[in-house]
């Protein structure tokens, strides 16, 4: 019984630490209001040769892309 709630509890933990950090995975750059973005001011910054628009992901590596 007290190994069923103590793996009750980690799960219940290990669950809550993939939310937080799932929620906190978010790019670190801030938007200037009223700026026009077209495709290719975004790239990624671990492969600067890959270029998109806002929301892509690094075709190599999956990062969100960031403003140039």
């Amino acid at each position: 019984m007290k190994s069923n709630l103590k793996l009750f509890l980690v799960s219940i933990v290990l669950l809550f630490s993939f939310a937080f950090i799932s929620c906190s995975n978010t790019s670190n750059h801030k938007e200037v209001e009223g700026s026009n973005t077209v495709k290719g001011d975004y790239t990624c910054p671990m492969h600067p040769e890959v270029s998109g628009s806002k929301g892509d992901k690094c075709s190599k590596c999956g990062m969100n892309l960031v403003v140039k």
